[in-house]
C-alpha cells in the first residue's frame, strides 16, 4: 500500500477530492493531512473523512526534523501539496526527491514563483490577456513552482472571461485530473 500524506494551507477542496478518489483503492492510501495553519478548514474536512491531522508553526516545519521524523515514522511514500503556500525545506525536498508532488493553477513556467497562488495567477492571467490557461502538476524541488513538470491541462480564456470564471475553468481541471496524476506517478515507480 502507497501512503501518501497531503499538505495544505486552506479550505481543503483538493484533499476532499483526492481522499474520496483514493477511499476505496487497493493501492494507494491518503495516511495523513499536515496543515500550517491552526484555524484552515481543511483540519475539519480531514477529520469529516476519518484522516489523521496534525498542524505544525513555521519554526518546527523549517528548524526541525520533527516533520520528517513523523513522515518516516508513518511510513509516507510521496507528499501531496494541496494548496500548501509555504516553500519546502531541504530536508524534506532531500529525503523525498522525486517523491513531493503539486499542482498550480497556471501553464508554468508562466506565473509561477514565491506570491503566484490562487486567485493571484488567474487575476494576473486575465490582466496580461492571455487566451489560455490550466493546470501544471510538477514535481517540488527547492525553488517555487521550479520542478520537473510530470503534466498539462489546458482551458481557453473567452474574451469577457473574469478572473472568478478562470478559477471556475481551473477547478474543474484539478478536478478532474489531479488524483489521476497522483495515482499514475506513485503507482508507476
Amino acid at each position: 500500500m502507497i501512503k501518501l500524506a497531503l499538505l495544505a494551507s486552506g479550505n481543503g477542496t483538493n484533499v476532499q477530492q483526492i481522499a474520496e478518489y483514493f477511499k476505496d483503492s487497493e493501492d494507494v492510501k491518503v495516511e495523513l493531512v499536515i496543515v500550517n495553519k491552526k484555524d484552515a478548514y481543511v483540519r475539519q474536512r480531514a477529520r469529516n473523512l476519518g484522516i489523521d491531522e496534525v498542524y505544525y508553526d513555521r519554526n518546527s516545519f523549517y528548524n526541525t526534523n520533527i516533520v520528517l521524523e513523523m513522515l518516516e515514522k508513518r511510513g509516507i511514500d510521496y507528499i501531496v501539496l494541496a494548496g500548501f503556500l509555504w516553500l519546502i525545506p531541504n530536508n524534506l525536498i532531500k529525503s523525498y526527491n522525486n517523491r513531493i508532488i503539486n499542482i498550480h493553477p497556471a501553464l508554468l513556467p508562466k506565473y509561477g514563483g514565491k506570491g503566484m497562488y490562487g486567485y493571484n495567477v488567474h487575476k494576473a492571467v486575465i490582466e496580461n490577456k492571455e487566451k489560455e490557461s490550466g493546470i501544471t502538476i510538477h514535481y517540488v524541488n527547492e525553488r517555487y513552482d521550479e520542478g520537473q513538470i510530470i503534466f498539462q491541462a489546458k482551458c481557453y480564456i473567452l474574451p469577457n472571461d473574469t478572473a472568478d470564471d478562470l478559477a471556475s475553468k481551473i477547478h474543474l481541471l484539478e478536478k478532474e485530473y489531479f488524483p489521476k496524476v497522483i495515482e499514475s506517478v506513485v503507482v508507476s515507480q
